[in-house]
């Protein structure tokens, strides 16, 4: 993006600003990019850097190596904690994917191979999801002896039907990159050495947008999804009022009929 890249030390992840994107990924190659606690702490610290920095307009969220995107949780932890520990480990994986999700700026999941149980949540948390053609999705925590902890109960079903999201969560299935297109639970499969320009890619065409717009926006369809239809309507119609009232929205429509490119300020 033509300005130098400005990185982060975390233990388990690697973070690192190009221009207005912030690249997150996740640093266990070994394990699969699995979910410890240390893990989800360096996220939720990566994401709030994220959100604080007003020259981060979005992120792209990945894994190292070539085979997990997040392969879940990590086993060995989970294998001895509590019932009151893992109700404590699910709330605060929880309170991460849920920053991510209301980040206020885009995030999008640049998904390089498996994303199963929290994995799969933790894409699901972003606002767009795009895979490589070897990837792999599912929540089998049944087969551990337990269920989704990390949101996978209620945003799979929001995102593919209730349906298709019980007979994922309660079989444990594996699907491929391309049942996950079909069934919506993924924007777009593309080649592997085209992941991450892709991604690029579509951040920059969302930069281009009025970034006011683009964050009203994302608040709208969030809060919406848990509100009836009309209160999210009249949310709607409260964050219209908002933009108009924008300088963007001057620009926007006097550039549209100047027939020029508009040069939006966010304010």
């Amino acid at each position: 993006m033509g300005t130098a890249a400005v990185q982060t030390t975390f233990e388990n992840i690697l973070y690192e600003i190009k221009g207005p994107i912030a690249y997150v990924t996740l640093n266990r190659p070994k394990v699969m990019n699995a979910l410890n606690h240390a893990t989800w702490q360096d996220l939720e610290t990566a994401f709030e850097n994220a959100r604080d920095d007003e020259n981060v307009h979005g992120v792209i969220l990945t894994g190292a190596g070539d085979k997990a995107f997040i392969a879940g949780a990590d086993i060995s932890e989970l294998a001895h904690v509590s019932a009151v520990e893992a109700e404590q480990s699910s709330v605060f994986g929880q309170k991460v994917l849920t920053l991510i999700e209301n980040l206020g700026k885009p995030v999008i999941a640049a998904i390089n191979g498996f994303a199963l149980g929290g994995g799969c949540e933790t894409a699901m948390a972003c606002t767009i999801r795009i895979t490589t053609e070897n990837a792999k999705f599912g929540q089998p925590e049944v087969k551990l002896g337990i269920l989704p902890g990390g949101g996978g109960t209620q945003r799979l079903p929001r995102l593919i039907g209730k349906g298709r999201a019980l007979q994922l969560i309660l079989t444990g299935d594996m699907i491929s990159a391309q049942e996950a297109y079909r069934i919506g639970l993924v924007n777009e499969v593309v080649p592997a050495t085209e992941l991450i320009t892709r991604a690029e890619a579509i951040l920059k065409q969302i930069f281009s947008n009025a970034p006011l717009a683009i964050k009203f926006s994302l608040q709208a369809v969030n809060d919406g999804m848990e509100t009836t239809v009309a209160e999210g309507l009249a949310m709607e119609a409260s964050f219209f009022g908002l933009c108009a009232g924008t300088e963007d929205k001057k620009e926007g429509t006097a550039a549209f009929l100047e027939k020029r490119k508009p040069q939006f300020q966010g304010r």
